[in-house]
């Protein structure tokens, strides 16, 4: 079920991924988004190519990107691409080679094919819902750490530069690592044992990583312990908590602990 989905999905990332690596190996243009950050040419030429792929393969599909206006008409439909054609725009332009092209289809709410693609390493992640997790071609598992003291938890950078991960860092190992994005694809590969957020995300930064993490044997949730359901009015999602699974339990028990009220 969903191969062609998940092939086109591929294609498109590939195709995508080699783009943006001609950007970053050369010079890089960057405008201002405003509040929304920075945009570069790799992130709207990538944008375009999997637009494209993806209308021509599912016309009656909608779409969800961050570099396309978005439109109501997506509410409507029980299948939904939802698409950063570069997550990690700010890595990108430091020559820091942790972001990732994501791709992901969305039926009646929850992922079911994933694609994210990491061109500066050529690592490309894909998973299928019932399919598990693979990592250029090979079947990749969350980590087994139990210990939330011994747990690598991977951060945001910027999040760090705010101070928002003092509060944690005496309570397991906080790993500065790339986009959000990236960090769930390292996580469904045992790259780390954890991630969250209290700072909103959109739905395009963490749809594709929410089912590699879940097809490799872990467990991502609001920071309820609710489960994220996508194609929403508003893209935006007031946080995650993403693990190992055996995690779990015990991050949510730290935020409540330590953490400030989550960000609406």
């Amino acid at each position: 079920m969903y191969t062609r989905e998940r092939d086109v999905a591929v294609a498109a990332a590939h195709e995508a991924g080699a783009i943006i690596r001609r950007y970053y190996d050369g010079e890089i243009e960057v405008h201002d988004k405003g509040e929304r950050g920075p945009v570069t040419a790799a992130d709207l030429d990538a944008n375009q190519t999997i637009h494209a792929a993806i209308s021509a393969a599912f016309p009656t599909d909608g779409w969800l990107s961050e570099e396309t206006a978005d439109s109501t008409e997506r509410l409507s439909k029980r299948r939904v691409w939802v698409v950063d054609p570069l997550d990690g725009t700010k890595e990108f332009i430091q020559h820091i080679p942790e972001f990732c092209v994501c791709i992901a289809l969305v039926q009646d709410g929850a992922p079911v094919v994933a694609v994210e693609y990491n061109p500066a390493a050529h690592r490309l992640y894909a998973a299928v819902r019932g399919g598990g997790t693979t990592m250029n071609g090979e079947r990749v598992h969350v980590s087994t750490t139990a210990d939330v003291a011994q747990a690598v938890v991977m951060a945001s950078r910027s999040e760090d530069r705010r101070g928002e991960w003092d509060p944690f860092k005496p309570h397991c190992k906080v790993t500065l690592t790339g986009s959000v994005a990236f960090k769930l694809a390292e996580l469904a590969r045992g790259q780390g044992d954890a991630t969250f957020t209290l700072t909103p995300k959109n739905e395009w930064d963490i749809c594709a990583g929410t089912l590699l993490v879940q097809e490799a044997g872990g467990t991502v949730t609001g920071l309820e312990g609710e489960p994220l359901v996508f194609n929403q009015p508003s893209p935006l999602r007031p946080g995650m908590i993403a693990s190992n699974g055996v995690l779990h339990e015990g991050l949510r028990d730290l935020i409540a602990r330590v953490g400030p009220p989550p960000k609406r």
